[in-house]
């Protein structure tokens, strides 16, 4: 038979052969599919009648097409979706809330449970990045007075200048004519004559320096030399030799590249991850084994369209101009740290209009329950509401449960029916330390403070947001303190504080 049965599998063409397998793939799913129905709410074993239509029910609340458990009818028949008879949902089923499975076919099914466990989620974000020019260290250069070009001192665009480095010679005609009278007057004697003269040559654009320099010389100056107010590269550079200038225009464009900015592009959902004061990590190609330190300066208010990505802006330090603008970074982004409730990620369904998990009730019975979930890395998902820790979800077969659970009409446990121990962490959020305070601003405490074992932090300096500005009243700089705070988006928040003698 076996012979027999494998000659006839060998004329068989390819085409045929990948039928053949398909269909027996078919048959076993629908055959597992079957067998975990037949094992659902009703805890029967694969034998026994599961509630049809000629099953005895003393009490029948309504009957309903398995193919669409959420309709309900009132009495039964054939049902309008399918060509099959209504099933009656009997009352005692009710008490019997998830799916049930026999303990026998949970290995078989291969479902694994695991628990919901507070822990340290540190998420990092690694992200691309491009060095710029510091726009907020930028100098217009411009001229105080009229007149002529005699001298630019070879300069041109993109060129990197010192601050006080001259620019530009420009011969000021009607300089020379105002600090010739000066002179004179001054030759005269008369102090109130003199002292409106240096008010007239003010007026005309001379600096203080300059007007003393024409008096002690006793010559005129009718050149004045334009120098670079900052330090910076010359971004924009709009004057010759021989050309006329007229007060005001825009001579050159100093912009400065220290410290640098640092501009990545952050994927919108990983916006709320990020915050002005965010510490990050650069390490550029150009210099591989390195990495550069900064810290987030503005998040920028328009999203990227075409990449939907928004730009976070970071400042790096950059004393000795290696740096250069347009260098290309990748940036890590490492959000605040914060205690939270875990459950592995491949627990999570998403189902397109909610977020739930499967909760393993007893020894073989299965919830549904809806979460709602917030940050996720390194395999594990933050679980915001929904779930209490010590509760089991299955993470492997959950998909199976989900289906059966979908096809018997169980309700899925809603958010807000929790255990009550998922609303009873208050105290597990908060945290405490002793420390010194090392400075008070507007709204936030800066405190050099001892480790803080369940966040895994050793004793540091940091500053720490106020939970009201009266909490710090009374307090100086220099005085020791202890302290509660939790951990929020925004950073940590001091919950209370007090003089660590009280």
């Amino acid at each position: 038979m076996r012979a027999a049965t494998q000659a006839a599998w060998d004329r068989l063409s390819p085409r045929q052969k990948s039928w053949t397998t398909a269909a027996t793939v078919a048959l076993i799913s629908l055959a597992a599919g079957y067998g975990l129905s037949q094992l659902g709410s009703s805890g029967s074993q694969p034998n026994e009648n599961v509630g049809g239509p000629d099953s005895e029910c003393e009490d029948v609340l309504y009957w309903y097409d398995p193919m669409v458990p959420g309709q309900q009818f009132d009495k039964p028949g054939k049902s309008p979706f399918m060509d099959m008879e209504l099933l009656p949902k009997c009352a005692g089923e009710e008490v019997s809330a998830g799916v049930k499975i026999n303990p026998g076919m949970v290995q078989n099914f291969g479902i694994r449970t695991t628990q919901a466990e507070y822990g340290i989620l540190e998420p990092e974000v690694t992200v691309t990045g491009v060095l710029a020019y510091n726009g907020r260290d930028v100098a217009i250069v411009q001229p105080r007075a009229g007149g002529y070009v005699e001298r630019t001192y070879g300069h041109a665009p993109d060129d990197v200048v010192g601050r006080g480095a001259p620019l530009v010679d420009i011969l000021v005609p009607e300089w020379g004519g105002a600090q010739q009278e000066y002179l004179a007057v001054l030759r005269s004697g008369d102090e109130e004559l003199a002292r409106a003269m240096r008010e007239r040559m003010r007026l005309l654009g001379m600096s203080s320096g300059l007007i003393a320099s024409v008096g002690r010389s006793g010559r005129p100056h009718s050149t004045i030399t334009v120098t670079a107010p900052i330090g910076g590269a010359i971004t924009s550079l709009a004057v010759r030799p021989g050309m006329s200038v007229t007060s005001g225009q825009t001579l050159a464009e100093i912009t400065g590249f220290s410290p640098i900015w640092l501009e990545a592009a952050v994927p919108e959902t990983q916006a709320a991850n990020v915050r002005v004061g965010q510490p990050v990590n650069a390490t550029l190609t150009a210099f591989p084994e390195e990495r550069f330190a900064g810290r987030i300066i503005a998040i920028l208010p328009s999203a990227q369209d075409a990449s939907r990505t928004i730009t976070v802006r970071a400042e790096l330090s950059n004393p000795s101009g290696r740096l250069k603008p347009g260098m290309f970074a990748q940036v890590s982004l490492t959000p605040d740290t914060r205690r939270a409730l875990l459950v592995p990620s491949e627990a999570v369904i998403r189902t397109g209009r909610r977020t739930i998990v499967m909760v393993n009730q007893d020894e073989n019975g299965f919830m549904p329950a809806e979460v709602r979930i917030g940050r996720e890395a390194g395999g594990r998902t933050e679980v915001l509401a929904g779930l209490a820790a010590g509760e089991k979800v299955v993470t492997s077969g959950q998909f199976l449960l989900d289906s059966e659970a979908s096809l018997t009409g169980l309700d899925v446990r809603p958010i807000d029916q929790a255990s009550d121990a998922a609303k009873e962490n208050n105290e597990e959020s908060r945290f405490s330390a002793t420390g010194t305070i090392e400075k008070i601003a507007d709204g936030t405490v800066t405190l050099r403070h001892s480790a803080v074992p369940r966040l895994d932090w050793p004793a540091m300096t940091m500053t720490f947001r106020l939970k009201v500005p009266a909490q710090i009243r009374g307090f100086k700089k220099g005085d020791r303190v202890h302290f509660t705070f939790v951990q929020q988006d925004a950073g940590p928040r001091i919950e209370t504080i007090r003089g660590s003698g009280q």
